[in-house]
């Protein structure tokens, strides 16, 4: 409530509220003179500015104050522990007696249940009171860190009724007609302002208590904690409600609401009651599915699916990189590198048959487009449209290569195994123009990339092949990938040195007698094409040094093959 606009009230007002029945109830829906506890920092200020609450003051206490200024409210999270009580019947006395007394009994800490001393507690003076004595029947007590107290005057049927915690307390302590109105403390109190708060929402219907909750998610879960703590079960049925329907902004919040849901719900469950589980089960709904018949793998396909068969660039552009991004996060929070901790991949993409079928599907449409291509004359150009679904199928290919390389390295060396057998493929490669067929290309140099990288590490018979059956059609089509690399659907760049590096390392990888034989072609190649081939010349003086200079060095009577050093 605004404190301005609260003063006016009263003044206008000019009388105490009647000393019969409930108080009106004010916005915040609490009784006459109710409002929302200041901050601990506030409840500070306000001790040192009021020279009758400080400690060292000589003079007599003053008459309470039943209109404190309020501050912005705290922020801090709230770390309150269960509250404990205890329960003191005072004698009847005024109200400027009553507001000494209490100043005074907070400086002795009072006995707990079953009679056991309690250790000595710092001294507490009165810094904030809430409500008008004269109409309450119940005075509580909050005692707070650093010897802050806040004293509130309520009525007891209406705290009996709504809380457990005080019912209980009130029923032990008994109260007889015509026995002065009891006092019940509660200490070790961290959020002196949530606990006021919470005692406030007992003075009103469920319908209120989801209005008045419209506040920010870690202020709701602060006054959950509060009400839980009270055993005031319809405000933690309507926090519930609310943390259902509100938006959570961040994954700190997600884990702080989930956190302290299933806190609830495990509590419930050991207590063997059920007072919020038709709250919580659908509120946890939101992040766990307990659908079984639909595995994430399946969903998983659904989307790759979906992305591959979508019509719009611009759109699959952006949701194949979105998707990308995502299974990236997912592996890394998953486990180091690639896999889980236990060598497995995350769930979404546990099944690299999905991809793999997905990948056989554009390699049967590849086949299919070539033959479409390569079916008329031999000046024959490839209408557009073709050209197109090419190069659509391949920038296809490469997404779910990607894929399967964050799925498991493993699943990453089968593709390269089965690009590798695509014989028919390459052979009718030769035929199809090459300004419609070298996308395809983009492919081969993807793997020699992650070859050279160490991402993949397929078996040597898949390397030997993967060379023998597209090194030439990727030769062949090396000025067209320079020159063109701009224009395909994908937004990454032709890197020529990182190609060049990778099939140089993939071949250095094979015997010496392969590297010979692939090398040499290469060779004959750049003599003929130069700029428009790849220079493997780094590859080649390593062969070199393997083939000429080293065995030389090795046949020396003196020398040592540990300490023999290629040539620069």
């Amino acid at each position: 409530m605004d404190m301005d606009g609260s003063r006016q009230q009263q003044r206008r007002r000019g009388s105490p509220p009647e000393a019969s029945g409930r108080p009106r109830t004010v916005p915040i829906a609490a009784p006459e003179g109710f409002w929302c506890c200041p901050s601990p920092a506030a409840l500070h200020k306000s001790l040192l500015k009021n020279p009758h609450h400080h400690p060292h003051a000589k003079h007599a206490p003053a008459p309470p104050t039943h209109k404190t200024p309020s501050a912005p409210p705290s922020r801090a999270p709230s770390v309150q522990t269960a509250p404990s009580v205890t329960d003191d019947p005072a004698p009847a006395v005024t109200d400027d007696q009553q507001h000494h007394n209490h100043s005074q009994a907070t400086t002795e800490a009072p006995a707990p249940a079953g009679g056991q001393q309690e250790p000595p507690q710092q001294q507490h003076k009165v810094c904030v009171g809430f409500g008008r004595p004269e109409t309450s029947d119940l005075t509580v007590m909050l005692y707070g860190k650093e010897g802050i107290v806040v004293r509130m005057s309520v009525h007891r049927d209406v705290l009996s009724q709504s809380s457990a915690f005080f019912a209980q307390r009130l029923a032990a302590a008994g109260n007889p007609a015509p026995a002065p109105p009891p006092c019940v403390e509660i200490h070790d109190c961290d959020d002196a302002e949530i606990y006021v708060e919470t005692v406030g929402l007992m003075y009103c219907d469920e319908a209120k208590h989801r209005l008045l909750l419209k506040q920010s998610v870690p202020r709701v879960l602060r006054i959950m904690k509060a009400a839980d703590a009270l055993g005031f079960h319809a405000c933690v049925t309507s926090c519930l409600h609310y943390l259902e329907a509100v938006p959570w902004d961040s994954d700190e919040e997600e884990r702080s609401v989930v956190s302290s849901v299933r806190r609830l719900q495990s509590r419930d469950k050991d207590d063997g009651c059920n007072y919020y589980g038709g709250v919580v089960t659908p509120l946890l709904k939101r992040i766990a599915s307990d659908d079984c018949l639909r595995p994430p793998s399946d969903t998983f396909a659904s989307i790759t699916e979906m992305v591959l068969t979508s019509t719009d660039d611009r759109g699959r552009r952006e949701m194949k990189a979105l998707v990308l991004n995502l299974l990236k996060d997912s592996t890394r929070s998953h486990g180091v590198g690639v896999t889980g901790g236990d060598g497995s991949p995350p769930d979404v993409i546990s099944s690299a048959e999905t991809l793999y079928g997905s990948c056989r599907g554009c390699l049967d449409r590849l086949r299919e487009l070539f033959a479409e291509a390569s079916s008329s004359e031999p000046d024959y150009y490839c209408p557009a449209v073709v050209t197109r679904r090419i190069a659509l199928e391949t920038d296809n290919i490469l997404w779910l290569v990607e894929m399967l390389m964050l799925a498991s390295q493993r699943a990453g060396d089968g593709f390269v195994a089965l690009w590798s057998g695509q014989a028919e493929l390459a052979a009718s490669h030769a035929r199809v123009p090459a300004p419609s067929r070298h996308a395809v290309s983009r492919v081969t140099a993807r793997l020699f990339v992650g070859v050279g990288r160490g991402e993949l590490l397929p078996p040597r018979d898949a390397r030997l092949r993967l060379l023998q059956v597209w090194l030439h059609p990727l030769i062949d089509d090396y000025a067209w990938l320079q020159r063109c690399g701009g224009s395909r659907p994908s937004s990454a760049s032709f890197d020529r040195r990182l190609v060049e590096d990778g099939i140089g390392q993939t071949i250095l990888t094979l015997p010496l007698e392969d590297q010979r034989s692939i090398l040499l072609a290469w060779f004959g190649r750049f003599l003929k094409l130069g700029d428009d081939c790849p220079n493997l010349q780094r590859a080649f003086e390593v062969w070199w040094r393997r083939t000429f200079v080293r065995p030389y060095v090795l046949r020396q009577p003196d020398s040592d093959a540990g300490d023999v050093s290629p040539a620069p």
